[in-house]
């Protein structure tokens, strides 16, 4: 098996190769067309050319070279910038469609210029999906003088922009905009009785900045545009108190991954007695046992300052590969319910769902997809499989000289965190920058304190605004400097070495940054982004990963146990632990794809339903069937009522749809066969519901009378994000163990006529 994998590798390798071979000879091309003695009026015509040769239809790939060379020049004479080579490799590729892998400090911001530039030439219009909000506006002002040059429009897209400014920002010829943002206005322009208040035009092609966060990282998130809601007391207080007096291994266990928690015979008995309910198993009481699941759950997988924290008496959640509060993100409501019970706080009521989308399936509604990142090639598999994306490694403009060391091993937590400490006041005695990876908010306050008892000044990074972070992380480099952020705190800013050309040569001397890891991810992909904020364009600089033998990962793995070393304040001299460690994440990020695999199999059909009804929707509301003003009103309006409705058993279904297994039934199937024929039945309702509505209106076309009989938008709207996390984890809900207590207790219940066993 490993010569197989081997051998693919090998000819991966040899396939990228040949592709750069292709792409340098291009670039030679590009460099050849000297356009610096073009008056600006020469590249206003040039453009003007290239324009309308795109939208006569002539194939872009023909005019590569020389939209390429315009966009060179132009940035030199607008920026000062002049793309190296690999930047002008990387933007064909990325014009061909490719994932491209391009090391941090590389300048991917440019080389998405190129291609952005020449897709843009059709008047269609291009998104440039970007990590956050500052990056989207950023870009765009950075940028934007390049375009505006070759005479293009581009704007950035904002949370909190009115309609018409959206619009704005749509219309023009290059939208740099978050995927989260994006995703809301589509789902926004979905629900939208009136053209004049969509935003989007029909999407074209879309490059996808820091697309390992965004593909894969994020890909399942499902965006959810709701009815707003008024808050209400919590209902679930009752079952957080239930959750709390149950006991681990007595009355519950977790599945083999620590990813889910379940019942025992015990368990269930107890909860039984508590809650005075009868057999919790019976169908009348699966609402108990689903709300009792919810609060077990997050009583015991759910840790106060690691996965949320609580601020202004509200629950707000901790991304999971950031390690930043995540805004507008909510937990599945029986989940959201039960945090908030177990804190003792008010909830918002869920309001009924509208509209919802994945990312995943939001970006492939694109019909040309290209993606940037500094981490691919570890995730190339999953790229290919989900989004039939290759990936493309660029070589750097420099040699890539960061030095990183294997990782130091100890047997406790206590050691590693005085090692840590140790080292940092080491290093930060000689003036060398130090950039420090953490887990958690709680990991990071911890280590702060540490560091501060030790005399050593630091700036912590876990929950602050995009803006004050990349200030912060653009400062990383600078003499002295020790940061302290969560994995992904300022993505996509750049840290030079001593803050800019002055100190650079210092700090050069004494090393480059130093990149120090807490922990090890469960994915080596996220290892990698943290290692590549050393060693930009050629920098010296050293990365290295401290791990405790009772970190999480290697606890859920049990290497704890093969590990026959006392306790010890020294690192374990044991160079096949690393090697171990990497295996372990990789046989992690495996079965994350296949539960990934799985879900899809949930979301997909959904989608594919939603696709097709909101086909017909968009034609109504295009003007493009013979409907009255009234008929078209009543359509829309029952088309988004009964499509609410089925979302709502959608939701019902999957929270309860693996117990089919306990009948011998396939889940995804039984899925698929209830939401098909539930999605059958819409075309009748809308057809009985408009008929007696238009009957009702008597045909008036008339606004004010619609308004009267209700037939208008939601009064009030919110989008959020719910996360996801929850339903990957419910996949393993019912082991084989489950499923035999399950029947022997149905079995042996009426067999000895017992209310409890």
């Amino acid at each position: 098996m490993n010569i197989a994998v081997k051998l693919m590798q090998k000819f991966k390798d040899l396939d990228n190769q040949n592709k750069l071979k292709v792409y340098q000879g291009k670039a030679e091309l590009i460099r050849k067309r000297n356009l610096e003695a073009w008056d600006d009026g020469q590249f206003q015509a040039e453009s003007l050319r290239l324009q309308e040769e795109a939208k006569s239809g002539t194939p872009l790939d023909e005019l590569l070279v020389d939209a390429y060379a315009l966009v060179c020049e132009a940035a030199k004479r607008t920026l000062g910038l002049q793309p190296y080579d690999v930047q002008i490799m990387a933007a064909i590729a990325l014009h061909e469609r490719f994932l491209i892998e391009q090391h941090t400090g590389e300048g991917k911001t440019l080389s998405a210029v190129m291609p952005a530039y020449l897709n843009a030439l059709t008047g269609k219009g291009l998104h440039v999906l970007t990590f956050n909000d500052y990056l989207a506006k950023r870009d765009a002002e950075w940028m934007g003088p390049i375009y505006r040059f070759l005479g293009l429009t581009v704007n950035s897209v904002q949370a909190g922009m009115s309609l018409s400014e959206k619009r704005e920002a749509y219309a023009k010829d290059i939208t740099y905009v978050t995927a989260k943002e994006a995703g809301f206005d589509y789902l926004r322009d979905t629900i939208a009785l009136s053209e004049a208040d969509t935003v989007h035009r029909p999407f074209h092609y879309v490059i996808v900045d820091e697309a390992d966060s965004l593909l894969l990282d994020e890909a399942r998130v499902p965006l959810v545009i709701s009815g707003d809601s008024a808050s209400s007391r919590s209902d679930g207080f009752r079952f957080a108190e239930v959750a709390r007096q149950l006991k681990q291994a007595e009355h519950y266990d977790f599945d083999e991954f620590q990813r889910n928690v379940y019942l025992n015979e015990a368990g269930a008995a107890k909860a039984e007695s508590l809650l005075g309910c009868g057999n919790l198993y019976d169908s009348h009481n699966s609402h108990l046992l689903t709300s009792l699941n919810c609060a077990l759950h997050v009583e015991s997988l759910l840790k106060k300052d690691v996965n949320y924290i609580v601020r202004d008496s509200k629950i707000e959640l901790i991304e999971e590969y950031t390690g930043r509060v995540a805004e507008n993100r909510y937990l599945p409501d029986g989940l959201q319910a039960a945090l908030t019970a177990k804190e003792g706080l008010y909830s918002m009521a869920g309001g009924k769902i509208l509209g919802t989308i994945t990312i995943q399936h939001f970006i492939s509604l694109y019909p040309q997809i290209c993606g940037m990142t500094a981490t691919a090639h570890a995730s190339a598999m999953d790229f290919e499989d989900i989004y039939a994306l290759q990936v493309v490694q660029i070589p750097p403009n420099q040699p890539n000289i960061r030095i990183d060391h294997r990782h130091r091993i100890y047997t406790h937590k206590e050691a590693k965190l005085k090692a840590l400490v140790q080292e940092i006041s080491s290093v930060h005695r000689t003036g060398r920058p130090i950039l420090i990876g953490t887990s958690s908010v709680e990991e990071s306050a911890m280590l702060a304190e540490a560091l501060a008892a030790a005399g050593v000044p630091c700036h912590v990074l876990n929950a602050k605004n995009d803006a004050e972070e990349a200030d912060i992380i653009a400062k990383a480099g600078e003499p002295g400097a020790v940061t302290v952020s969560t994995n992904m705190a300022g993505r996509g800013v750049d840290i030079r070495l001593g803050g800019g050309p002055t100190q650079a040569e210092v700090v050069a001397k004494l090393g480059g940054l130093y990149v120090i890891g807490t922990h090890v991810n469960e994915s080596v992909r996220i290892d990698d982004q943290l290692r590549g904020r050393s060693g930009r364009q050629g920098d010296p600089g050293a990365s290295v990963f401290y791990v405790s033998l009772e970190d999480e990962l290697l606890l859920r793995f049990g290497i704890h146990k093969a590990v026959r070393a006392p306790r010890q304040d020294e690192a374990l001299e044991a160079p096949v632990l690393s090697s171990k460690i990497t295996s372990i994440q990789r046989i992690v990020m495996g079965q994350n794809f296949d539960i990934h695999k799985e879900l899809n199999c949930y979301s997909d059909m959904v989608e594919d339903q939603r696709r097709i009804l909101y086909a017909e929707r968009l034609r109504i509301l295009k003007g493009e069937q013979p409907l009255s003003p009234a008929e078209q009103r009543v359509r829309l309006f029952y088309i988004d009522e009964f499509w609410a409705d089925h979302l709502a058993y959608v939701s019902y279904l999957r929270e309860g749809i693996h117990l089919e297994s306990l009948a011998s039934r396939n889940p995804i199937d039984e899925f698929h066969a209830q939401i098909t024929e539930a999605y059958e039945q819409i075309p009748s309702k809308i057809n009985s519901a408009s008929e007696n509505m238009l009957e009702r209106l008597g045909g008036s076309n008339d606004p004010a009378e619609w308004e009267k009989f209700g037939l208008k938008s939601p009064a009030s709207t919110r989008t959020y994000i719910i996360n996801d996390q929850y339903l990957q984890n419910k996949r393993s809900s019912w082991t084989g163990t489950t499923v035999f207590a399950y029947w022997i207790r149905m079995i042996m219940r009426p067999m000895f006529r017992l209310s409890k066993y």
